[in-house]
């Protein structure tokens, strides 16, 4: 039996001010050949995972805090107990708006790494109304490192 302990897992730092723990895939234990899945905590008023998007389809489940989710041109307040379905392809961002860490799971299918945590990291995530479409009317910009609500 394999078992992956989230106290266990370090997880990494995205300059989006969040962490990320994979708990299925990446660098976890547990290797599964169709899906991905892992734990991240966004940082108080504002931290993100960035407007992206990716082949993988995707859901999103709020454990605990409250989130603007944009979702192509839909942009939508999710707490709590809420899960959100993101198609494939489709451009998404999560922000975190209350003043406590929000934690979240994610699963995705099929596995593999999404390009977005990458281009976070080399500072080349495509930037939403630029290299991306624009982000929902309305929606929190992409998160910068620092940068708050």
């Amino acid at each position: 039996m394999i078992v992956a302990e989230l106290t266990a897992i370090e997880g990494r730092r995205y300059p989006a001010r969040r962490r990320t723990q994979n708990l299925v895939g990446g660098a976890s234990p547990i290797q599964a050949a169709h899906f991905a899945m892992g734990h991240v905590t966004l940082d108080p008023n504002g931290g993100q995972v960035p407007w992206h998007n990716q082949e993988q389809e995707e859901i999103y489940y709020i454990i605990e805090g409250t989130a603007e989710m944009c979702l192509a041109d839909e942009r939508r307040t999710l707490s709590t107990g809420q899960a959100v379905y993101i198609p494939s392809r489709q451009f998404h961002q999560i922000t975190n708006t209350g003043n406590t860490p929000l934690r979240m799971i994610y699963c995705y299918a099929p596995t593999g790494e999404v390009a977005h945590w990458r281009q976070e990291l080399s500072g080349t995530l495509p930037r939403a109304g630029i290299e991306a479409p624009a982000l929902p009317a309305g929606a929190k910009p992409q998160c910068v490192e620092g940068s708050t609500l």
